[in-house]
């Protein structure tokens, strides 16, 4: 499926895409996308010549061009994709120790 669709998990509104090759993946991957451009966002999106939605990754070597718009990609919103499942017996998540980031 590309074009309109909802999410499996929180059946919000979305937009399926397929993914470009980039430099650590073959593409032609499912990428669901918020449907609003996000200025905000990390996922460049376009209409192929057929019509299709294709993302890629927007990088300094490949910034944004002429019919892209800017996505936010569905898992960074998702409500269902945010809860963390807890964790063993023992077992402590490292995040919830470290110290902030000072400059």
């Amino acid at each position: 499926m590309n074009g309109p669709g909802r999410c499996p998990d929180c059946r919000r509104p979305v937009l399926w895409t397929r993914t470009e090759p980039g430099a650590t993946t073959g593409g032609g991957k499912r990428l669901a996308v918020d449907p609003e451009p996000d200025s905000a966002g990390n996922t460049a999106v376009h209409r192929d010549g057929t019509g299709r939605y294709v993302s890629r990754r927007v990088t300094a070597e490949r910034p944004l061009w002429g019919p892209e718009r800017l996505h936010m990609p569905h898992p960074a919103t998702c409500p269902q994709q945010q809860t963390q499942l807890p964790l063993p017996q023992g077992v402590i998540r490292l995040a919830d120790h470290r110290r902030p980031h000072r400059p």
